[in-house]
C-alpha cells in the first residue's frame, strides 16, 4: 500500500485538495475545545494538519508515505505554520498515553484485523476529556465512484465503531450521505460515517 500512496501523492497538485475535510472544519470552527495537541493518522498531503495549525493547534501527523509527508510540509511552509509529521506506519508510531487533546481520523481505512488495535491506541493516547472526531467511508460506499476503497473489509459501519469506542462518551455517530468535493479523487455523492466521542 505504501507504493500506491507514494504514487498517488506524486501526482501534480494536491489530489484531495488543499482545504480541510468539511466535518473537521466545522468541528474546529464551532467546538469550544481549547486548542492543544492534535494527532492526525494517515494524514496524506496535510490539508487537515495545516488548517488545524492555522487555528492554533500543535499538530502531530503520520502517514506511511514520504511523498505525502513532503507535500504536507511544503503546504505548511507555504501557509506559514509548523506541523510535526512522521513518515511511519501504524505499528511504528510511538503512541504516548494521555498525550493528545484531540485525534482526527479522516478516511484512514484499515483492514478489520488492524482496526481494533488502532482504535485502542487512539483511546489510550487521548487525555481524559480529549475528543476524537472522524469521517470514514461506510460499507454503503461500495460501488460508488466518489472515492474510497472498494473492499468491504476496509469500510466501516456504525455498529463496529460504537463497539470499538464504547469506553468513550459517544456524542455523535451517524451514517450520512454527503456530497464530496475534495480534489480529484473525492468527488460526488458519498456514504460516510461521522463520529464524535469524548474520553
Amino acid at each position: 500500500m505504501k507504493s500506491f500512496w507514494d504514487q498517488r501523492y506524486s501526482e501534480p497538485g494536491f489530489v484531495y485538495g488543499e482545504e480541510p475535510n468539511e466535518y473537521f472544519r466545522i468541528y474546529l470552527n464551532t467546538s469550544l475545545q481549547t486548542p492543544g495537541r492534535l494527532l492526525l493518522p494517515g494524514e496524506g498531503e496535510g490539508r487537515n494538519a495545516v488548517f488545524a495549525a492555522q487555528k492554533g493547534w500543535e499538530v502531530f501527523a503520520f502517514d506511511q508515505s514520504e511523498t505525502g509527508r513532503d507535500k504536507a510540509l511544503q503546504l505548511a511552509q507555504n501557509r506559514g505554520v509548523q506541523i510535526r509529521y512522521d513518515a511511519l506506519d501504524l505499528h511504528s508510531y510511538p503512541f504516548e498515553e494521555g498525550f493528545f487533546d484531540l485525534i482526527g481520523i479522516f478516511y484512514f481505512h484499515l483492514p478489520e484485523a488492524l482496526r481494533a488495535f488502532a482504535h485502542e491506541q487512539f483511546i489510550r493516547a487521548l487525555k481524559p476529556g480529549g475528543a476524537l472526531v472522524a469521517e470514514l467511508f461506510s460499507k454503503d460506499q461500495l460501488g460508488k465512484s466518489s472515492g474510497g476503497p472498494q473492499s468491504s473489509d476496509l469500510l466501516y459501519d456504525t455498529e463496529s465503531l460504537r463497539a470499538d469506542f464504547s469506553s468513550m462518551d459517544i456524542r455523535y455517530l451517524a451514517a450520512e450521505n454527503i456530497r464530496l468535493e475534495e480534489g480529484k479523487y473525492h468527488v460526488g455523492e458519498a456514504s460516510v460515517i461521522r463520529l464524535l466521542a469524548v474520553k
